[in-house]
């Protein structure tokens, strides 16, 4: 079976990971690293960088500024890791893709196959009216979420971007602007509040119709066990960055 360290264990989503490996028999959890190093369940749970037992995989549910160490600590264990993390800024993310020449690395803006099979949506559907329809993307979230857009709003523009002929513009804040919407835009808009697990609409408008493409999260259950899925895919590869599309690629 393979072992399974989670970076973040005590975290609403680690333990949600915790909880979808105990429910398999082909994964177990090895341990768990957190701030808060309270057992809360059938494992040990060791400060950031403090385990040193065994372990197949890494996964990675805790913040974004622990990512630089986090790297540093797979790199020595010689550990894949999967980064569930959004968020991350152009530093951070350089650091990932030399990581990635070390060790594999699995990281997606949505661990949702679901999302992922919208993004290809939004890809292809830009391809086709993209450049006679607006697109603005609407994307809501608990109100404990601390990045905005969210990281799978931004792989989702990306995803239009792809489709377009032109490079489009993403446009956050346009309160602070006094004029007309121009057409090399995508908005971007947030909503955080209550309870909210993840929806995200993306919104093609053209003259008289309006096209909605959209996912809404039931459960952070469903994220959780695309990061197991994830982790066992990664032990079989090689180092390099991987993403939801290496992983569903016979879907997409």
């Amino acid at each position: 079976m393979t072992g399974i360290l989670i970076s973040g264990v005590n975290g609403r989503m680690g333990s949600m990971v915790a909880e979808v490996v105990s429910s398999r028999k082909d994964c177990f959890v090895c341990a768990g690293m957190d701030i808060n190093t309270a057992k809360k369940q059938d494992f040990m749970v060791f400060a950031p960088g403090k385990y040193e037992g065994e372990a197949d995989v890494i996964i990675d549910a805790s913040f974004v500024d622990g990512t630089p160490a986090l790297l540093e600590y797979a790199i020595r264990r010689n550990l894949p890791l999967v980064i569930m993390t959004t968020g991350h800024n152009d530093a951070q993310m350089a650091l990932i893709n030399e990581a990635a020449a070390k060790i594999p690395i699995f990281k997606s803006g949505n661990m949702s196959v679901g999302i992922n099979i919208l993004s290809t949506l939004v890809k292809k559907t830009a391809e086709i009216i993209g450049e006679t329809f607006d697109i603005e993307i609407v994307e809501a979230h608990h109100n404990k979420k601390v990045d905005a857009p969210s990281g799978t709003a931004l792989m989702l523009a990306k995803s239009a971007s792809e489709g377009l002929k032109e490079m489009p513009v993403y446009t956050y804040d346009r309160h602070l602007q006094k004029k007309a919407r121009d057409h090399e835009e995508i908005g971007i808009h947030s909503i955080r509040g209550g309870t909210i697990i993840g929806d995200h609409s993306v919104i093609f408008a053209g003259e008289d119709e309006v096209l909605t493409l959209s996912h809404s999260a039931g459960s952070r259950k469903m994220f959780a066990a695309g990061a197991v899925n994830a982790a066992l895919f990664l032990v079989q590869q090689k180092p390099g960055l991987y993403d939801m599309n290496n992983l569903i690629g016979g879907l997409l």
